[in-house]
């Protein structure tokens, strides 16, 4: 038997269940299909971090529309998601790193974007206090924070279900195929009908829009976190480093939580990772340098979440080049946490209205044409 609906969602990170609620507050009943559960992966399990700071320009227009939501986001989801806006750090170790950051507000200036501000050691000192005395300076927005992703992703799929999307958890989407003008999903032993598929599918959306005839450059990645035992307060805003890789927040308790892009090895078939303890050594290293204060403690426990990362690094957002009614939300690429309410909402304005005046045009799966792969 097949039933029929207004929009199949394939995929219940955060991105997917975003989507599916736009939809339903559009007027649209979507059915959100997860072969295990919504947040399993990396939309359940990232560093949480909230920012618009140091995203790549074609990504800052989607960034400032998500960050209008999340803002607002206990309003739209009867859930606060933990979300905190204590700002984002950028911190340069040096005056060469200085240098970068000074030319990167001034291009972004240009453009007309001014969420990100240079700082100078002072300021530096006075948002974090506890920063190694050498580093000169940063960058900072103001606006952003962080949230609870697992917490945020659940929230979204919940008030998807209330407004009644049908959300099919622990089943995988199957026999992707078009006929009589509407695309046709098997779930189970369930099958579905829509005149509209988005692939929101994460680590395994590359696989999907392969198997529809527009193949893209992404590979699977697991970046690597890790908790820290409990440390007397000193930092309120996420930091981040302008060269080397880390990001890192200090949660109530006292325990901080190290990020930064180290990577351990994947392995999506089984949805198992196996973490680069070596490499997470370096993340710490590089915290008990830049901050004294943490020389005393010790690591709790660490994980990895598996997502997709385009060659370009930036994520693939919009309709499909080649089919009717196909349409791709996938490839964040270690930082579509902040983006995902934002996306969700202009997907629902594709759908619906055919178009958004939120800037994605360079975001589009047609820039990658099949002969430049």
């Amino acid at each position: 038997m097949t039933l029929n609906v207004d929009a199949i969602v394939v995929g219940g990170g955060i991105h997917g269940c975003s989507t599916a609620l736009h939809l339903c507050l559009a007027g649209l009943k979507p059915v959100l299909i997860e072969k295990d559960y919504a947040g399993r992966h990396a939309s359940g399990v990232n560093a949480g971090g909230v920012r618009q700071l140091a995203r790549h320009i074609p990504e800052i227009p989607l960034s400032i529309r998500s960050m209008g939501i999340w803002e607002k986001i206990n309003d739209l989801l009867d859930d606060d998601c933990s979300f905190e806006s204590y700002g984002q750090v950028l911190v340069a170790e040096n005056e060469e790193e200085l240098a970068v950051c000074r030319a990167r507000v001034a291009e972004l200036n240009a453009l007309g974007f001014t969420h990100e501000e240079l700082i100078d050691a002072v300021e530096l000192r006075r948002l974090v206090p506890a920063v190694a005395e050498t580093c000169p300076g940063g960058v900072v927005s103001r606006r952003d924070g962080a949230a609870n992703p697992a917490q945020t992703t659940t929230a979204f799929r919940r008030k998807a279900q209330q407004l009644g999307a049908i959300v099919r958890e622990g089943v995988a989407a199957s026999n992707i195929r078009y006929s009589d003008s509407l695309w046709h999903v098997d779930a189970g032993t369930e099958t579905f009908a829509a005149p509209v598929l988005v692939n929101a599918a994460g680590a395994w959306a590359g696989k999907i829009a392969a198997d529809l005839g527009e193949p893209v450059p992404v590979e699977t990645v697991a970046p690597m976190l890790m908790i820290t035992s409990r440390v007397p307060h000193f930092i309120d805003p996420v930091v981040i480093l302008r060269g080397r890789k880390l990001s890192f927040k200090q949660f109530k308790n006292g325990t901080v939580l190290i990020g930064g892009g180290h990577l351990a090895t994947p392995y999506q078939d089984r949805n198992e990772t196996v973490l680069d303890w070596k490499s997470l050594a370096t993340s710490a290293q590089t915290v008990f340098e830049l901050f004294p204060v943490m020389r005393s403690a010790t690591i709790v426990r660490a994980w990895a979440g598996i997502e997709a990362r385009m060659k370009d690094d930036i994520p693939v957002l919009g309709p499909s080049s080649r089919h009717k009614g196909l349409y791709h939300q996938f490839g964040f690429s270690l930082h579509g946490f902040q983006l995902g309410p934002g996306a969700g909402a202009v997907m629902a304005e594709l759908i619906v209205n055919g178009g958004t005046q939120t800037r994605i045009s360079d975001l589009g799966i047609d820039r990658f044409h099949p002969f430049t792969l």
